[in-house]
């Protein structure tokens, strides 16, 4: 499931492809994924036009057009971007066409992401209440966020509202890294271990960052090359083990992550 890291490596492929080329025309595929847009309407917003930057917060993709709207792009499931002058891969819910015959294609084969157009990333943000960016949390912003919250906190940190950008793979990573079990209430955390999550959080997103998110790419000691059946702690060798906690699957070392 893209989370932060997917995203920002999706935006800097976008940036070495897409930008400063003209948009020939556009072929919506998946009209069900646009946000109150119209593939008419969406074309008309790209014809003609050029992606001149791009920015991310959270889950979202923003590519500025030099008529000053943004394209909204959210990757759902399992979206990411081609380009190239090939036939279009299977799943291409949007394929943007440029004057030079080259192509971006929009790939979301489980058709759960969103297009659409905003006149600021900052607008968008406010309209879907999301918090802050994981990545440009400081450590008094964290403890601050985690002062009000009750529940578990593998929760809390998928919680979009509350910390944009991280999803169910990337919270495993960063409470096993900090040593904490996802089932621990926030309001039982103290302040250093507050502190070791938010650092940790840093760490594993910058890492997962830096190798442009490939799992085969990832260290050893990540959680993450080992969260599957039969997998073990890289770090003690315990079993790991998983369980549903806040609705999704949590993966964690009972050694390592006691609760």
């Amino acid at each position: 499931m893209p989370e932060l890291p997917e995203v920002e490596t999706c935006r800097r492929y976008f940036n070495a492809t897409a930008l400063h080329q003209k948009i020939a025309r556009i072929h919506v595929h998946g009209a069900a994924l646009l946000v109150d847009t119209s593939p008419q309407g969406l074309g008309r917003a790209l014809k003609d036009h050029t992606f001149d930057s791009t920015c991310r917060h959270g889950k979202y993709l923003f590519a500025k057009l030099d008529s000053g709207n943004w394209l909204v792009l959210h990757f759902g499931m399992s979206g990411l971007l081609d380009y190239g002058r090939s036939a279009v891969p299977q799943y291409t819910q949007l394929a943007i066409e440029f004057n030079n015959d080259y192509r971006l294609a929009y790939v979301a084969p489980r058709k759960l992401g969103h297009i659409a157009l905003t006149d600021s990333p900052k607008h968008w943000v406010e309209m879907k209440k999301l918090g802050p960016d994981a990545l440009a949390l400081s450590s008094d912003d964290f403890l601050r966020l985690a002062a009000s919250r009750h529940g578990a906190v593998k929760p809390w940190l998928m919680d979009q509202h509350s910390i944009a950008g991280i999803g169910n793979l990337y919270s495993d990573e960063v409470l096993f890294q900090s040593r904490i079990h996802p089932r621990r209430a926030v309001a039982d955390l103290s302040e250093a271990e507050l502190k070791a999550i938010h650092r940790k959080l840093r760490e594993a997103l910058d890492t997962s960052v830096a190798v442009q998110a490939d799992p085969d790419k990832l260290p050893k000691q990540f959680l993450l090359p080992h969260r599957h059946e039969g997998g073990h702690c890289p770090r003690c060798g315990s079993n790991l083990q998983n369980a549903k906690i806040g609705g999704r699957t949590s993966w964690f070392c009972p050694h390592c992550q006691k609760t």
